[in-house]
């Protein structure tokens, strides 16, 4: 339920922008979402087609570009895609755990206006 939420968000900025560019119609918004924000991209289409209509966004089009969970050794260093499982482990060092560099992000990417 919480994309009800994310996407008046998303919408809200998307309108923000365009008025500000004097668009007469936003054709295409770019969102970017870690794989592990939770956010449910079927979801967040489907409440923006209900509340899109009668907006400059009536009709756009909606791009999710994934971006996967990336994590730190806390000992080695070394940078790695983690395993979604329950224990991350560094492939270079075996040690379980690390420090989330990327993974959780939700955010506007581009707005595509005419």
């Amino acid at each position: 339920m919480h994309e009800l939420a994310i996407t008046q968000q998303v919408l809200e900025i998307a309108l923000k922008h365009a008025r500000r560019a004097g668009a007469r119609r936003i054709g295409v918004i770019h969102l970017t979402v870690g794989d592990l924000s939770s956010v449910v991209d079927d979801s967040v289409q489907f409440y923006f087609d209900y509340l899109s209509p009668g907006t400059l966004a009536e009709g756009a089009r909606l791009t999710f570009a994934r971006l996967p969970a990336r994590c730190r050794c806390r000992v080695c260093g070394t940078e790695f895609i983690p395993d979604l499982g329950l224990a991350w482990q560094c492939p270079a060092c075996a040690e379980l755990g690390g420090d989330l560099l990327q993974g959780r992000e939700f955010y506007v990417e581009s707005i595509e206006v005419e």
